[in-house]
């Protein structure tokens, strides 16, 4: 899912806006190539300390899928999730040292840090761990326009640097993806969250669910579901209005959305709790697919 967003954010969204400019991209292919293997690294890094912290809950959870400690040692758990986290680092430093901004190559260490005290400490506290993943989910689509504006101003194009040309429109797209990224990560976490109760109340831990219940934490789930579609409509009707975006946004997001609602409200077993994580991120896909629907108006729009 990170690889495919990106590859289609840079494909969909930054060369055919660039190409509507009549502007070159400046962020080669090798260096898409290392950003997306760092940030790709970064969340496998991610998942395999998740796991390590998470082995005695998901003894609870899900005894069968326990796999640090079964089939891979924790010794080795360990060596894999600091050769992935060095690679990420050494790849985001080089690709942020070639395009000129080695502040970006910070990043990586602290996304690396963060990840670390996530699934040490911050996802036993209430709402934080949460909102610390959909916060780094929504990073993911703005990374590859981050690092394409350095280039393009670098290179002396006068129209970017004298303000002729505006590349915010980039990062207004980028950012409505991260907004979406966020928000749905958001409720899906909270609905894994409800999947996991038993052992997450076993051993201590103050999530959203084993806090204020389970009942309760459906609720919030739909309300934030409901605010995604109240934004996708603000959204099309504000900035879009295109025939195209209203048909993708009903039949692809709103509607698996509203059906989404009564499944939340409606699950009780540890199955159906884990179909809806399944259509949660099915959904989320369908955002990212959105994309191919934003590149063909973008080129619509140029060859007019």
């Amino acid at each position: 899912m990170i690889l495919l967003l990106q590859v289609l954010i840079n494909w969909c969204l930054v060369h055919p806006i660039l190409t509507l400019y009549e502007l070159e991209p400046t962020f080669t292919v090798l260096d898409f190539v290392f950003l997306t293997a760092a940030t790709v690294m970064l969340a496998a890094g991610g998942y395999i300390i998740n796991d390590y912290f998470d082995t005695k809950s998901d003894m609870i959870n899900r005894p069968d899928n326990v796999v640090i400690g079964n089939d891979v040692s924790r010794g080795n758990a360990l060596a894999w999730h600091l050769g992935l986290n060095i690679a990420a680092c050494v790849l985001g430093a080089v690709v942020s040292l070639r395009i000129g901004v080695w502040l970006f190559a910070l990043f990586f260490p602290f996304v690396s840090g963060l990840l670390w005290f996530y699934s040490s400490t911050y996802k036993k506290m209430f709402l934080l761990g949460n909102v610390i993943v959909a916060f780094l989910t929504s990073m993911v689509p703005l990374l590859p326009v981050a690092y394409e504006i350095p280039g393009q101003i670098a290179v002396g194009n006068e129209n970017v640097v004298n303000g002729l040309l505006d590349l915010n429109i980039l990062f207004y797209w980028a950012l409505g993806f991260a907004l979406f990224a966020f928000v749905t990560t958001l409720f899906r976490e909270i609905i894994k969250d409800i999947e996991d109760v038993d052992g997450d109340r076993e051993i201590g831990r103050n999530t959203v669910p084993a806090v204020i219940g389970v009942t309760a934490s459906k609720i919030v789930s739909s309300v934030l579901i409901v605010a995604t579609i109240a934004a996708l409509v603000v959204v099309w009707h504000t900035f879009l209005g295109d025939t195209l975006s209203a048909v993708y946004f009903g039949v692809a997001l709103v509607l698996p959305l509203l059906f989404l609602i009564y499944k939340v409200m409606t699950m009780n077993s540890k199955k159906e709790i884990h179909f809806v994580s399944t259509l949660a991120k099915i959904i989320m896909l369908a955002g990212i697919l959105y994309l191919f629907v934003v590149r063909y108006n973008i080129i619509a729009v140029a060859e007019e």
